[in-house]
């Protein structure tokens, strides 16, 4: 049975930095990773994805500020988030699936999310 487990996420003040973890298990083939992110009344966005070669693509939002990486050795999947602000507060998912779907929501492996707030 496949488990993501999203860790990492808190409380910043804006300008922060904050580093998501999922971890998986019952997952240990070559895979697709990706986070997305849901605040309050909003769709699910994709904000960074990773594909098995290690290319990723990023939302144009967040691209400059936040990394994505993996570590397979650890079936980790990473997101660091820099230069946070206001608008990246959100429940931020984790995401996997044998199919590159890039940063749309069609992954067929979700954690339960972290919720990350950043103040003003």
């Amino acid at each position: 049975q496949v488990q993501l487990v999203e860790s990492g996420g808190g409380s910043v003040q804006s300008g922060g930095s904050l580093k998501l973890s999922c971890a998986a298990s019952g997952y240990t083939y070559s895979s697709y990773w990706a986070w997305f992110r849901q605040a309050p009344g909003k769709e699910r966005e994709g904000v960074a994805a990773i594909d098995s070669d290690g290319s990723t693509m990023y939302a144009h939002s967040v691209k400059g500020r936040f990394i994505i990486s993996q570590d397979n050795a650890k079936n980790t999947l990473y997101l660091q988030m820099n230069s946070l602000k206001p608008e990246d507060t959100a429940m931020y998912y984790c995401a996997a699936d044998r199919i590159w779907w890039e940063l749309l929501p069609r992954y067929n492996y979700w954690g339960k999310g972290t919720l990350v707030t950043i103040s003003s």
